[in-house]
């Protein structure tokens, strides 16, 4: 990434960061789910631009006041076990949402050819994705580099082509499909904050190189705001634009919904190009899912809050035993599900994200909490941690079930690990959230 003269990043800089590390694969197939809930879908991602405003800012005067990342702030505020969660949850998040990545871009590759829909084509395809590319980062993270920096224009060309249709639908005399007939109800509303948040995340990103930040007192915040702000306008123009090109009924059944808004005005060629782009954009997210969730486990490794096997390097420090625990969990995740249809799966899996990644949030809130005492700060902290509760309420009671199931095996897992002797003391290391 490109810095100015000292170095350090400025403002333009650290909010593509913010933007860059937020537009990942899953807006892709979120009219899928949104689809059903109508209005709600639309309101949702106000209420979810306007959550993740707060927790970004949250976490921003927490990176600011402590200088270190989400991690190392909980642990100092709340002490080494809650740190330990924020982390685990951290963990969790990522190779869970490597499962949702993976099927977005089976998915989007169903299109091409109808006879491929449905999860006897979408899951192996997923769990081929998840395996082969698990291979390619256990070359080193040299090789996956090149295809992350890739796929970045390629994610925002069918978002910009459906948001173009919509303003020529407009321009024209054809009419807006309408919106499925759900009721406007709370439930409804957080079911839909849940599923557009997930798409969300990935600002906390810009907090962690503090030190490669100029001014960071005043650069991070404005850039996280700012590119939070772009992102969840892009995100609300382009899904909602599916919404109204695509009949409800069409927008939920659809393998690749984007692709199926560009067929019906360019033609089913373009649009299998855009169901390619999709599919390149999904497993570019992927790659870098799987080298992200690799350092996550690495550091909980070498902090012994994990196995040592997942603190195994080999060539340039590549982390490969972090990255097979990794993969081995997400391909674990999907064939455990794989009776479910594809949008439900996908559905649910993003939910679990969503879910495990509010821990990690509701730790850094109560963190700030402590650190930051002005009452503008407090302040921030209660709106967002309502928010927390209303997008958990949203995740439902499965998602919720799964992630409390999990903090407990992580808990178990820590305590074994900790009972074993050890060779040397345990070495701290950072963690780096990912795109998704």
């Amino acid at each position: 990434m490109a810095r100015d003269g000292d170095g350090r990043m400025g403002l333009w800089m650290t909010g593509a960061l913010v933007v860059g590390t937020m537009i990942g694969a899953g807006i892709f197939m979120l009219p899928v789910s949104l689809a059903p809930l109508g209005r709600n879908a639309v309101a949702a991602w106000f209420v979810s631009s306007a959550g993740a405003l707060c927790i970004a800012a949250t976490l921003a005067r927490l990176s600011r006041l402590g200088g270190d990342g989400i991690q190392a702030n909980v642990e100092r505020e709340l002490g080494a076990l809650p740190g330990f969660l924020t982390a685990w949850a951290f963990w969790v998040s990522n190779w869970v949402a490597q499962a949702a990545t993976a099927i977005a871009g089976a998915s989007a590759l169903s299109w091409l050819d109808p006879a491929l829909s449905g999860p006897g084509f979408v899951i192996p395809v997923a769990v081929a994705a998840v395996a082969s590319l698990t291979a390619v980062n256990a070359a080193g993270a040299r090789a996956s580099g090149g295809m992350s920096i890739l796929t970045v224009a390629v994610k925002l060309l069918p978002l910009l082509a459906v948001v173009l249709i919509l303003g020529l639908r407009a321009a024209g005399p054809a009419s807006y499909e309408p919106l499925a007939p759900a009721p406007f109800s709370v439930q409804n509303l957080a079911a839909g904050v849940a599923l557009t948040f997930f798409a969300l995340t990935g600002f906390e990103n810009a907090t962690t190189p503090v030190d490669k930040v100029r001014d960071p007192a005043r650069t991070i915040p404005r850039a996280i705001l700012g590119g939070t702000l772009l992102v969840a306008l892009l995100y609300l123009l382009s899904s909602t634009a599916v919404q109204l090109l695509l009949p409800a009924k069409t927008a939920a059944a659809s393998a690749a919904p984007f692709a199926d808004v560009i067929a019906g005005r360019w033609g089913p060629r373009v649009a299998a190009l855009a169901a390619l782009a999709i599919a390149v954009a999904a497993f570019g997210c992927l790659n870098g899912l799987i080298l992200a969730t690799g350092e996550l486990g690495y550091a909980m490794g070498l902090r012994r809050d994990l196995p040592a096997v997942l603190a195994w390097t080999r060539g340039a420090g590549t982390p490969v035993g972090a990255q097979l625990a990794g993969a081995a969990l997400s391909i674990l995740l999907i064939l455990a599900n794989s009776s479910r249809a594809t949008n439900s799966l996908f559905s649910f899996i993003i939910l679990l994200s969503t879910a495990a990644v509010l821990v990690v949030y509701t730790a850094g809130a109560l963190a700030a909490w402590r650190l930051d005492g002005s009452a503008r700060g407090r302040a921030i902290v209660v709106v967002a941690l309502l928010f927390i509760l209303f997008a958990a309420y949203g995740s439902g009671a499965e998602a919720n079930g799964w992630c409390v199931a999990l903090l407990a095996a992580g808990l178990a897992v820590r305590f074994l690990v900790r009972l074993a002797p050890t060779a040397g003391p345990s070495r701290a290391a950072s963690i780096r959230p990912a795109r998704r």
